[in-house]
């Protein structure tokens, strides 16, 4: 097995706001679906964490993109230079002369069109990966949280990432009924913006708006455990005098309403259209939820409340898409589900 380091295997989850890699079954990488760019050369800089810190603090010789909006290639370009940095990045454990046969399993969003798909595909082949695979995220998402996809029993996930919510309802190893709405992280994350644009005449960022997301997130107006309030610090947009205002958990509930509220009518909108049998096992078993958006505090109990079926976060919903996506490539050939 001198060679086994040139037949490798990853599993890609290509996400909106990060990308994750696994080999072995191990994360191997984990990073900021984000590129640097020279604008005069149109050359990568950086990729990940160094091209995140650039980003929104460049000059204008640097341009930073973000490759992917809304779940799906935007910038082939930048994908191509993105997927072909993170793998070069796995393989530099690996000094070789030899470029190494890549066989890749990429998640995507339900709702891609073919065009979609094929930027998917091409970037990936662009890049390195030989043999290439697809799996739905939904159905990626119900591997990772350890249901039994090829079962004929009815499974449903709700996956909440950073351009899309995938919703799904699983049974016989395809998706019975999905939706995918362009309602997510970023979606919010623009709502926090927006708020405080208008309620504390406050200009922040989009990483600024990231953090009260992840530190005073909620679905909510009372919760059991009520995190601090996030104190923030911007120009006000009147004076451009600094000002600073503590965001509490109950105004992220707020401006998070609307939007939480078009996934709740999705989630109806798909349990409308599943088959009765389906639905009677959906309702023993309960509504799983993944992505990182599950991570807003309240966000279960208020969907359970709402549709009167039990939701549960699965463990570590951040990772749920590419731990599934690494179970594909595992059982590459056993799935019948796999896109080539």
């Amino acid at each position: 097995m001198a060679f086994s380091f040139l037949n490798q295997e990853l599993a890609i989850d290509l996400g909106t706001a990060n990308t994750v890699i696994y080999q072995n079954g191990k994360i191997v990488l984990d990073e900021p679906s984000i590129v640097a760019v020279d604008n005069h050369s149109g050359e990568c800089m950086a990729i990940g964490s160094r091209a995140k810190l650039m980003h929104e603090k460049s000059n204008p010789g640097i341009r930073t993109i973000r490759p992917l909006k809304d779940g799906v290639i935007a910038d082939f370009k930048a994908a191509e230079m993105m997927i072909r940095g993170f793998i070069r990045q796995v393989n530099a454990r690996h000094h070789s002369i030899f470029q190494p046969n890549i066989k890749v399993v990429v998640g995507i969003p339900s709702g891609s069109t073919e065009v979609e798909i094929r930027a998917v595909r091409d970037s990936t082949e662009h890049a390195g990966g030989r043999d290439v695979y697809l799996i739905y995220e939904p159905m990626a998402s119900a591997l990772g949280i350890g249901l039994n996809v090829e079962e004929p029993e009815g499974n449903m996930v709700v996956d909440i990432g950073g351009g899309t919510t995938e919703i799904a309802v699983i049974s016989l190893g395809g998706l019975v009924f999905q939706d995918s709405i362009r309602t997510a992280g970023d979606v919010f994350t623009a709502d926090i913006q927006q708020y405080l644009r208008q309620q504390h005449n406050i200009r922040v960022g989009e990483i600024t708006a990231e953090k009260i997301k992840i530190a005073v997130g909620a679905v909510l107006p009372e919760l059991d455990e009520e995190p601090e309030p996030f104190v923030v610090r911007g120009p006000n947009l009147m004076t451009a005098h600094p000002v600073e205002a503590a965001i509490t958990y109950q105004e992220v509930a707020h401006c998070l309403d609307k939007s939480i509220a078009k996934i709740e009518t999705s989630i109806l909108h798909v349990l409308e259209n599943t088959p009765p049998e389906l639905y009677s096992d959906i309702v023993d078993k309960g509504i799983y939820l993944s992505g990182g958006g599950a991570q807003l505090r309240g966000l279960a109990k208020r969907f359970t409340d709402k549709v009167n079926i039990q939701f549960h976060v699965c463990d570590d919903p951040l990772h749920a898409v590419a731990r599934g996506t690494c179970e594909a490539l595992k059982n590459t050939d056993r799935y019948s589900f796999l896109m080539r």
